[in-house]
């Protein structure tokens, strides 16, 4: 595995009577490109943070509609980066096997082959293209969550990122139980999609999708990508710290799946389906 974090020297200056400037290291956390093929043929690159890279793809082929659950995937392996002949591992190329009779999806529906860490939908051919239809209908969903624990995720969410308190530069998503609050996993990435999709990913292993009675709580903010990799993998309840752009709380309407926004201290917004999120007295 590739390294996670990376140091460097940098010049800190203090604005004050002495007009302070020292050197010092700084900790930063590492971005490279990871090209994912399956069954050798190159199918995406995306900007991550080295680390659980298998389920990243998983999560990315779920949120593409390739695959539903683990039988549709064999095994994973890095190769040689592009120019090594495949003598030097760089971590930083994935080859997926899937099963027999999997379907990629066609050329002209699929990305073009690059994303950047700040949007997983660039390259889209289309705002139909990325409406996928996702094998699971979360408006059928009858999770439920109180306000009071949903308030509470954002701080468990923060308590659990071991590299962003490091470096301050990472996103997170966490999937908790509903019903119990129970923290179930936690990811961190450059990407916040990346993050979204290293979660479900994990789902995927551990034959756990579709992801009923969950809430994915993300420490940014609500974008159309993140609700639609939400409906793909079945989550009916979303959580985010910051806002949500309004094509987001569109497809969560249209998809009957729950949208919290501006989730910090004791409030939030809930854009759809405020019927899951029970007050104290329900």
């Amino acid at each position: 595995m590739g390294r996670i974090t990376a140091r460097r020297a940098v010049t800190r200056i203090v604005i004050g009577a002495e007009h302070a400037r020292t050197r010092r290291p700084d900790v930063l956390a590492v971005e490279e490109p990871l090209e994912i093929r399956v069954g050798a043929a190159p199918l995406a690159v995306t900007m991550r943070t080295p680390g659980n890279d298998v389920e990243l793809a998983l999560g990315f082929l779920v949120s593409e509609g390739v695959i539903t659950h683990g039988d549709h995937f064999r095994s994973a392996i890095h190769c040689g980066g592009p120019g090594t002949g495949g003598a030097d591992n760089t971590y930083n190329v994935l080859d997926l096997t899937l099963e027999d009779g999997v379907v990629l999806p066609a050329p002209e529906l699929t990305r073009n082959f690059y994303t950047t860490s700040s949007c997983g939908i660039c390259g889209k051919a289309s705002i139909e293209a990325v409406e996928t239809v996702s094998t699971f209908a979360v408006s059928m969903d009858a999770a439920a969550v109180t306000a009071t624990a949903l308030a509470g995720f954002p701080a468990a969410l923060r308590s659990g990122q071991a590299v962003f308190e490091k470096t301050g530069g990472l996103h997170a998503a966490a999937l908790f139980d509903s019903a119990t609050g129970e923290l179930l996993v936690l990811r961190e990435d450059v990407g916040r999609h990346n993050a979204v999709d290293k979660v479900v990913g994990w789902a995927l292993l551990n034959d756990r999708l579709p992801l009923r009675g969950t809430v994915l709580q993300v420490s940014g903010r609500a974008s159309f990508e993140l609700v639609q990799k939400a409906v793909m993998a079945g989550i009916p309840i979303l959580a985010a710290v910051s806002a949500p752009s309004s094509l987001a709380a569109e497809l969560a309407e249209a998809s009957g799946l729950t949208l919290v926004g501006f989730l910090r201290g004791d409030s939030m917004n809930v854009y759809s389906r405020p019927d899951r999120v029970l007050s104290a007295s329900t």
